[in-house]
């Protein structure tokens, strides 16, 4: 049960007093096992490790005494700047303090991979650099003279457990912290002290002076030695970003930068060892301020799959592209051949939704969750973007690998036994079951998808069979998922909108000159919108079993952009896409929701979902223009 808040009744601001930063103020980093999000304070306030989906040993995020790591000038708590080194998920921040200028570096850091990673071991083929397993940070004094203070407090297992120091052969220079059955590595060249569960330093620098300090949890707990070797692995991880980003197709546009941003953001929530990309990095940042809307996002969904390939093979990322395919080709479907709607990054079926009642929760918004309660909920959807996702694949590479087909056949046959019936739709509703129009949408692609590929096989037979199903879908969605004035409802029960519906456009369901396409996006564009941006439903129309509202969602923000590029309006297109890149957070992240009172962004962040909308976005506007250009 939920404690209630002061703001119960009247519902709370995003932007209200709160000790806590705002969501877009934290910067992302990632070393495609595990991610950070540091504050604007210099303070780690998330970081599961070895993974995504580990239990936190920084957990400020959701709790105030669920551990952090600060590095940063003393009792200065306001950078001055924070940006990206160019092309990388390298944080560099500067300081301005009363005595001088400081210049810090973080990042999660990779490297040329060096024999077996036994901490978190690869079903995919190994690349040829790799996490190293490390939190580097260093700081270097510009000018003047600065004071830094280093603090260290980690509390293992979201904060359940405090960490429990030792120095390392009675070094002030290296301790490790241990709690809940884990043990880190803290070396630094300042001269530690311990202070119950934290360890803290406190050093003066000069102009030209640099330290440093890392947080290992490698085999063996390695960490870099020296200054010199801490800035030798933030540099091999910058050019690791660079190299891969050097292997896009980056469009000569002015969309380049965020297509670039979103490139590097994805590519950071990847998890390298199976392929599967997470929603989000965190869990329970809530949806709803001070409300209940929070859920664990750090976890692969397969209705991400068919955005996750378009986006990845719009840039050339043709290996990120087959290593994600390869990830939904290993997975273990259930009992009647369907594939899950999400499954753990390790391939794993059960995520077993709990919740932790002893964190206040982000702005004191609760339940914090770990576990995701929907994952075996009948969601029809999920056929239509696996086959999409593997068309696409399909497509690319000119053929289609003998582990595929069966999963193709499995996919087509369950979306023809289920596409009649009720589900919980796109949206994961917890009220009761209806017909949703996305959901018969996307089984219309799953064996519309299908059929293709049987051609592409040259099975003939069952391209007829699952093509005259794709059909017979059709015909229903346009008899009864429209309403009288021409537009794509909810579901059959009512006249409500719905921003999934968007798909229909997105997916070719409709020629891009067909009216009751054109009507049901300018609908949605003019009647389920907030200040321009879309929400996915309202929620005082909608059984979602939750209570409640919510902001606009940055996803079909995006699909209206590319609905309204395929339907003709471009210029609408162009301005809500301009207005849509204004509200990236200051480092060029996006959020899943955005409070258009407040100008907040709300729920889990950086999401994978809101920037691959994005680039799919920029790349309809690009082809219309290039097509524009030459005709």
């Amino acid at each position: 049960m939920r404690t209630k808040s002061p703001q119960d009744g009247k519902g709370q601001s995003a932007a209200a007093p709160s000790p806590f930063p705002p969501i877009a103020d934290f910067a992302f980093l990632s070393n495609c096992h595990t991610g950070a999000l540091v504050a604007p304070d210099g303070s780690i306030d998330w970081l599961c490790v070895p993974r995504f989906d580990a239990p936190s040993i920084f957990g400020s995020l959701l709790d105030r005494q669920a551990g952090y790591f600060r590095l940063g000038p003393f009792g200065i708590n306001h950078p001055t700047a924070r940006v990206y080194e160019p092309g990388t998920n390298v944080l560099s921040t500067t300081w301005k303090t009363p005595g001088g200028w400081l210049l810090v570096r973080d990042a999660l850091t990779m490297g040329p991979r060096e024999g077996e990673d036994q901490i978190t071991p690869h079903t995919r083929p190994p690349a040829d650099d790799d996490a190293n397993h490390l939190l580097v940070r260093t700081v270097r004094c510009l000018e003047g003279t600065v004071e830094i203070e280093l603090i260290c407090e980690p509390a293992f297992d979201y904060g359940q457990s405090p960490g429990e120091w030792t120095l390392v052969d009675g070094d002030r220079h290296t301790a490790d912290a241990s709690g809940a059955g884990q043990t880190i590595r803290l070396r630094t060249d300042l001269a530690l002290g311990l202070e119950g569960n934290r360890a803290r330093a406190r050093h003066t620098l000069t102009a030209g002076d640099e330290c440093y300090c890392a947080l290992s949890w490698a085999e063996g707990l390695a960490a870099p030695a020296n200054v010199a070797e801490a800035s030798s692995e933030l540099d091999a991880t910058a050019r690791f970003w660079r190299d891969w980003l050097g292997r896009a197709r980056m469009p000569d546009h002015r969309f380049r930068d965020p297509i670039q941003r979103s490139a590097l953001t994805i590519k950071g929530l990847t998890y390298l060892p199976t392929g599967a990309t997470v929603a989000a990095l965190t869990t329970s940042l809530p949806e709803t301020p001070g409300g209940q809307r929070n859920w664990d996002y750090r976890y692969s969904w397969m209705r991400d799959t068919t955005f996750t390939l378009q986006a990845l093979h719009f840039l050339n990322l043709d290996w990120e592209a087959d290593e994600f395919i390869q990830f939904v080709a290993d997975l273990e479907p259930n009992q009647d051949g369907a594939l899950q709607i999400m499954y753990g990054i390790d391939g794993r079926r059960d995520l077993t939704e709990s919740t932790r009642d002893d964190l206040s929760g982000y702005a004191g918004a609760r339940p914090v969750r770990i576990g995701n309660g929907a994952f075996d909920q009948r969601q029809n959807d999920v056929f239509g973007a696996v086959l999409d996702s593997i068309l696409l694949h399909v497509r690319r590479s000119d053929r289609l690998p003998r582990r595929l087909w069966p999963i193709v056949q499995s996919q087509a046959q369950c979306a023809t036994a289920v596409w009649r019936e009720p589900d919980q739709g796109i949206w994961e509703a917890r009220g009761k079951p209806q017909h949703y129009v996305s959901s018969k949408l996307m089984g219309w692609v799953a064996l519309d998808r299908a059929s293709k590929l049987a051609n592409i096989r040259g099975d003939t037979d069952l391209a007829a069979t699952w093509g005259a199903t794709a059909a017979e879908i059709k015909d229903d969605i346009l008899t009864h998922g429209v309403d009288q004035r021409g537009v794509l409802r909810q579901h059959y029960d009512t006249d409500a909108l719905d921003a999934s519906t968007l798909l229909a456009a997105i997916f070719g369901f409709l020629p891009p000159d067909d009216k009751r396409l054109r009507g049901s996006v300018l609908a949605i564009a003019d009647e389920l919108t907030e200040n321009g941006f879309v929400l996915r439903y309202r929620t005082d129309e909608t059984d979602d079993g939750m209570s409640g509202k919510e902001g606009t969602f940055l996803i079909c923000s995006f699909w209206l952009v590319s609905a309204l590029a395929i339907i003709g309006e471009a210029q609408r297109a162009r301005d809500l896409m301009e207005r849509l890149l204004r509200v990236a957070s200051p480092l060029g992240l996006f959020a899943e929701e955005f409070d258009v009172d407040t100008g907040r962004h709300l729920g889990n962040f950086p999401q994978a979902f809101s920037h691959l909308a994005l680039i799919e976005a920029a790349g309809r506007i690009i082809l219309n223009e290039r097509i524009a250009e030459i005709s």
